[in-house]
């Protein structure tokens, strides 16, 4: 999954601006950054984003400013085998192709990043297509194009101001997932205890379908309290959510599914649900069992990429 959320705010951001975007669209060995990896150029210099890590950035400006100032969009090669490999090229033993082409008709339109934007916005994947003949991004995919995916950015919704929620929030946080709290009850539900997080007071299933739930979204009910986590898992697993899982016993896990299955939850349904959360370490105490969840989520995050 590539993080390329930074640079499509900049896109719109910089609105109006020339501009140049870089894109990794090929990959061979021990390559530093993924295919479709982005970096945007502004036309003073300012840039965003990575497509090696920091080891062909300096060239790749070069060749920005280029096409800004008029040059048509091209692919460069980067790789160990060039004469300059330490300078400008991969001492990590990878090969990359990188993609420059400018910012607008002729290139990557603006108001792409705005349908990137929207359909994130409702946790929705849109899938682009260049022609690398002609450096043109499009809607709609020819034969032999480049299919880049902007995947929504990963989000944990989280059901249950509870004490491993707390525990929860920071490691979600250190893999580049954004927490959200979600919890109807104002004893639980506060800023001392949830400091510079998003919090939402309604109503679980209310508060997770107003989200638009996709692959790139977690579900956790921690509450223990099945008027709360019921509907949050009802919700759930009435969108596409990317992992879906629920704190509690294998006994009490028994019960849940009982319980959804007479709401008309069918066998597929029910099995999405990873219960009880997380990957079986043994977990004793809130941290321990935050990060058994943490790492079910990652997991189940990537079994669907």
């Amino acid at each position: 999954m590539n993080d390329n959320g930074a640079v499509i705010r900049k896109g719109q951001e910089w609105r109006g601006a020339p501009m140049a975007l870089a894109t990794v669209v090929s990959t061979w060995g021990s390559a530093p950054r993924p295919r479709g990896s982005h970096m945007i150029v502004h036309a003073d210099g300012r840039f965003e984003g990575s497509i090696s890590g920091g080891c062909v950035e300096s060239d790749v400006l070069q060749r920005a400013a280029e096409v800004i100032g008029g040059r048509a969009a091209h692919v460069e090669r980067y790789g160990v085998a060039d004469g300059d490999a330490w300078e400008v090229g991969l001492p990590c033993g990878g090969e990359i192709a990188v993609l420059v082409q400018p910012v607008g008709d002729a290139g990557f339109a603006p108001g792409l990043f705005d349908r990137i934007a929207a359909e994130s916005a409702r946790g929705r994947a849109l899938t682009l297509a260049t022609d690398l003949e002609s450096g043109v991004t499009r809607e709609s995919a020819g034969a032999g194009d480049f299919l880049n995916r902007y995947d929504p950015p990963r989000r944990l919704l989280i059901v249950g101001a509870v004490q491993i929620a707390q525990s929860l929030v920071p490691l979600a946080q250190a893999i580049g997932v954004t927490p959200v709290v979600i919890d109807p009850r104002g004893r639980f539900l506060t800023v001392e205890r949830f400091p510079g997080v998003e919090l939402d007071d309604r109503w679980p299933d209310e508060a997770i379908a107003a989200r638009f739930p996709g692959e790139s979204t977690a579900v956790v009910t921690l509450s223990h309290d099945i008027k709360i986590d019921d509907p949050a898992l009802v919700a759930a697993l009435r969108a596409p959510t990317g992992y879906v899982a629920a704190l509690g016993s294998r006994k009490s896990q028994a019960a849940r599914l009982e319980r959804l299955g007479a709401m008309g939850f069918g066998a597929d349904d029910l099995a999405r649900i990873d219960g009880p959360a997380g990957l079986d370490i043994g977990a004793i105490g809130a941290a321990e069992i935050a990060l058994s969840i943490t790492a079910g989520m990652v997991a189940g995050f990537n079994a669907r990429r």
